[in-house]
């Protein structure tokens, strides 16, 4: 099996559903398509995207790396701790705080997925918080 037969199906898999999967699901659904493919040419191809910039692999406080469609440009994330509720938010509302950063620190960053951790406001209401 072509490795990047698999990578190019991570990739549509990713991009048709916009939502973090864990490894073990991505590979469920692959599965499905591909019905030879083994979980470790699954997980070298997720490793071999990852570094190459097309996904990104995030800890989002589950206890398990959740992978994603970048696409272009940066995207962000507000992540319940309470609930884990995921909040995409734009790049528009960070890119000043990067920007900040740069000039004040003479730094190039080059994050293009900053997740910030938080309760949301559900959490916050509920009794004993």
């Amino acid at each position: 099996m072509k490795a990047s037969s698999v990578d190019q199906i991570i990739i549509e898999f990713l991009q048709q559903n916009r939502q973090h999967y864990a490894s073990h699901q991505i590979y469920e659904q692959i599965k499905i398509r591909l019905p030879a493919v083994n979980r470790s040419t699954v997980y070298r191809s997720l490793e071999r995207l990852t570094n190459q910039g097309k996904i990104s692999v995030s800890d989002m406080g589950t206890g398990v790396f959740l992978y994603e469609y970048v696409g272009e440009g940066r995207h962000h994330h507000l992540v319940c701790q309470e609930c884990h509720h995921i909040i995409d938010i734009s790049d528009e509302d960070v890119a000043p705080l990067f920007e900040r950063i740069e000039r004040k620190n003479s730094y190039e960053i080059l994050t293009n997925h900053l997740i910030l951790y938080g309760i949301c406001p559900g959490c916050q209401t509920k009794p004993g918080s």
